[in-house]
């Protein structure tokens, strides 16, 4: 959970290093509070299943939007890439499967043109 609450408050921080603990642990917590909001919407009567969602859902995704996209930037930025990379998205099927083994991958040792190895600031 702490690696969920530090991603939320580093919400502009488009700079820097994220290492691949922090996005993932992001992306699990994401998943299970946006089926939360789903399954909200559900119970309360309000997903439209025209559209896949309803509005508490399209809220939460609304509003993490902008972190969401800060931490696969600083995840790019971990393993010397940089954050324009995530435009691979837009490509169809093969950008994602590129990303995700993008993010899979261990972050460059030491430091980068991008900041210091956040696994070593932890050590110190």
């Amino acid at each position: 959970m702490k690696w969920y609450l530090k991603v939320i408050n580093d919400f502009k921080d488009f700079s820097g290093r994220a290492r691949r603990k922090e996005y993932w642990m992001f992306v699990l917590f994401n998943i299970l509070f946006g089926a939360v909001a789903a399954g909200l919407d559900d119970i309360l009567g309000l997903y439209n299943y025209e559209y896949g969602s309803g509005p508490i859902n399209a809220i939460y995704g609304l509003i993490l939007l902008i972190p969401s996209i800060a931490v696969a930037v600083r995840r790019l930025h971990d393993i010397g890439k940089s954050g324009w990379m995530l435009l691979v998205v837009f490509i169809p099927l093969i950008g994602v499967i590129w990303l995700i083994v993008l993010f899979a991958r261990e972050g460059e040792l030491g430091a980068n043109q991008y900041g210091p190895n956040p696994k070593e600031e932890l050590i110190l």
